[in-house]
């Protein structure tokens, strides 16, 4: 993890989302509370809290409560009116909510927090699916993981102890920290990147481009849950390391994994997006083409279109729109539609099933698709797999 230091600066970074940055970590033993009830998080819960916890999702201090709930799936706001797109929830059993107004939260057999239970309603798990996903169809991995959930909403203010950095301690950091760090490094204008995928030259494109524009650059590939043919988070962040190693300036870049799971929700996913990135210290945010979406479900350009709904300035960060990307043989070059006059028999455009092809076959990728160093990332460990696909 890079060195944090303290300094004293004058303020340039966006107010945290609501004004201030939210602290629920509570320093004392998780033994103290073994006489309270335990609620079970799953691998998505667990992230929420933590995201909660460490301020990354400020102005949350918990579960939401039906009024937050309803006006986020309704008006796109917090029952308060400021700019909000999923509800952050937990959902247990009829069973587990009896009663219940104080609880342990437990993940993987660990007490890793409090809940105050201020509120527990049933929700219309249909009607929120079509708002958030746009579909009811459970092939939908985040229509899935809303079903699959609980019953029953708790909702209040939460505790996370001692947090945990994951799997990537030395790139895990809290929004304090990155807010630290940002000003250590003299930065006033930053732009945050968002991935699940492993960088290709037309990401590279993508954040030169933006460097031009601002002081630093803030990779926050996210490393939470994620579908099974995703590639796994471990082999993400090998590639991204040996990618800033080489063509990056180091100076001007800052590697640090966003923990939260996928949803997959597509437009209203980028707005969470944005602000997460805006609670870390970013004033600028990328969102390129079909940003968090999956399958056909949203339109191209409609994670870019959702910011249109709501006044310049009210989210708090500038979103740069960037148009899909890829290299034209004629132009020689990462180009888009803007740039490029060549019609598509030009382009090289390669998708997911093409790319797992030439892994599995053990073929190299196109020097003008990725990198060579990364694409030997992708084909050590497509290969270690046995060349049938990546494995969670």
């Amino acid at each position: 993890m890079e060195k944090i230091t303290n300094i004293v600066s004058k303020p340039t970074l966006p107010p945290p989302h609501g004004g201030r940055l939210v602290n629920r970590l509570l320093e004392e033993e998780p033994e103290a509370y073994a006489h309270l009830p335990a609620v079970q998080l799953s691998e998505r819960s667990y992230a929420d809290l933590e995201l909660i916890a460490t301020g990354v999702y400020s102005p949350l201090e918990g579960f939401m409560g039906q009024a937050d709930y309803q006006s986020v799936l309704e008006y796109l706001r917090l029952a308060n009116g400021l700019p909000w797109s999923i509800p952050i929830t937990l959902g247990v059993d009829p069973k587990t909510a009896r009663g219940l107004r104080r609880a342990r939260l437990v993940y993987r057999g660990e007490t890793v927090g409090l809940l105050e239970v201020e509120e527990q309603y049933r929700p219309d798990k249909e009607a929120e699916a079509k708002k958030v996903y746009r579909t009811c169809d459970q092939a939908h991995p985040g229509v899935a993981a809303l079903l699959a959930s609980g019953e029953v909403y708790l909702a209040g203010p939460v505790w996370l102890f001692r947090l945990s950095r994951g799997d990537f301690p030395e790139h895990h950091y809290t929004p304090a920290e990155t807010r630290a760090l940002f000003a250590q490094k003299g930065w006033k204008t930053v732009v945050a990147f968002q991935t699940r995928n492993p960088i290709h030259r037309a990401h590279e494109y993508l954040h030169k481009v933006a460097l031009e524009l601002v002081d630093g650059l803030f990779l926050n590939p996210l490393v939470g849950q994620t579908k099974s043919d995703d590639v796994p988070a471990t082999v993400r962040m090998q590639a991204y390391q040996v990618l800033l190693e080489r063509y990056y300036p180091k100076e001007r870049v800052l590697l640090g994994v966003y923990p939260a799971a996928m949803r997959y929700a597509g437009p209203r996913e980028a707005i969470l997006h944005a602000i997460s990135r805006k609670n870390y210290g970013c004033t600028h945010f990328i969102v390129g083409r079909d940003h968090a979406g999956v399958g056909s479900y949203y339109g191209p350009y409609e994670a870019q279109e959702i910011f249109e709904l709501f006044a310049p300035g009210e989210i708090g960060i500038e979103i740069l729109k960037f148009e899909h990307t890829f290299h034209c043989r004629s132009c020689g070059t990462i180009v888009s539609r803007r740039t490029c006059p060549h019609g598509p028999e030009h382009h090289l455009l390669l998708s997911g099933t093409r790319v797992r092809e030439l892994l599995r076959a053990g073929e190299a990728l196109p020097l003008e698709f990725t990198r060579p160093e990364v694409a030997e990332v992708l084909r050590k460990a497509y290969q270690a797999q046995g060349g049938v696909g990546w494995k969670s």
